[in-house]
């Protein structure tokens, strides 16, 4: 049953009704306590838990293994401890230039302009990130400037996070005219989980900032299952490919979520439906508590084989991972490539 209550509010109302209790997630899903509570509170002490009620609507009740709940529900094995796994999986320590800036890229970077999220998903290779330390402020932009124009390389900016689609249009749009006075910077890339949760964030506010910009919009969205893209999101979705912004989708392959050929293929039908180009397939990237998402490499590899075989070319999404210290995303297929 389509519930249009959502679908009205405004998403700034959305971004605020949380769920943050796992007792109150649970007892919405009609699941026992018994297995799950717990672990679940002890998980939420160290990384909290933080969903909208709207992406809670998706979720299907008296299932505990609902793939997306298991993205957001805190789980004890978050707690145990996994050679190999670490708080800076992808070395963004080094990376971390000045406050927001994220120089991974020759020819482009990160801008991260907010420690906020919609929904705190338990994979997140940032969980640890030190955001308040490096969250730039109005009186760090000249310096910001003044560090693009001395890389004579770089052409394109990634706005990310946390997620930059939880700031208000308003702030969004300074950002954007502050980079687009830069002759350089050709592209401006958006990387957003916030377009799936809450869908509404697409108002007709931000296609006009995204439309009108002197700079190429592409938007990444964050889809991991074909469950999250009701007809509601893919309208919006749509909303937004009308209007020529390109909007292609990243992926994380996690076990008990997604880790089958027929979850991907239907994931990758149903963006191509909302009118979403499928880009990376990210394998999990080893930060500490998602232990217990990783797929072992020769699982990964016969999946994804199963995806080849069962999608067009251009409906298969980048198998990639990324490597602390790399220059690219490193390609993968084959086993030995892990």
């Amino acid at each position: 049953m389509i519930n249009y209550l959502f679908q009205e509010q405004n998403w700034q109302t959305q971004l605020s009704d949380l769920i943050t209790d796992p007792r109150e997630l649970l007892d919405t899903l009609a699941l026992s306590h018994d297995q799950l509570l717990s672990g679940a509170l002890l998980a939420t002490d160290q990384f909290r838990l933080r969903v909208p009620r709207a992406f809670v609507e998706k979720m299907q009740k008296g299932n505990p293994l609902d793939p997306l709940l298991l993205q957001v529900l805190p789980h004890h094995l978050e707690l145990e401890e996994h050679e190999g796994f670490v708080t800076d999986p992808l070395g963004e320590e080094q990376a971390n230039q000045q406050p927001g800036v994220l120089h991974k890229y020759k020819s482009r970077f990160l801008l991260t302009l907010t420690g906020a999220c919609a929904v705190h998903c338990r994979y997140c290779f940032r969980r640890h990130f030190p955001y308040q330390e490096n969250l730039p402020k109005n009186d760090d932009w000249p310096n910001i400037k003044q560090y693009i124009e001395q890389q004579p390389d770089i052409n394109e900016v990634i706005l990310s996070g946390g997620d930059p689609l939880t700031l208000s249009n308003r702030k969004l749009q300074l950002w954007i005219d502050r980079l687009s006075e830069i002759p350089q910077i050709k592209f401006l890339r958006i990387h957003s989980r916030v377009p799936i949760v809450i869908p509404n964030r697409v108002d007709e506010e931000l296609v006009s900032i995204l439309k009108n910009s002197r700079l190429r919009i592409i938007l990444v969205v964050h889809s991991n299952h074909a469950s999250e893209l009701d007809d509601f999101t893919c309208s919006q979705l749509q909303q937004l490919v009308k209007q020529g912004i390109t909007v292609l989708n990243q992926a994380v392959l996690l076990k008990g979520v997604n880790d089958s050929a027929d979850v991907l293929v239907e994931l990758s039908y149903r963006l191509f439906d909302a009118g979403v180009m499928p880009y990376y397939l990210h394998v999990l990237d080893k930060v500490k508590g998602a232990s217990h998402f990783d797929t072992p490499a020769q699982n990964i590899d016969l999946i994804y084989k199963e995806v080849l075989e069962n999608l067009p070319g251009y409906l298969v999404p980048k198998l990639v991972r990324e490597i602390a210290g790399e220059k690219n995303k490193t390609p993968l297929f084959g086993a030995s490539t892990f």
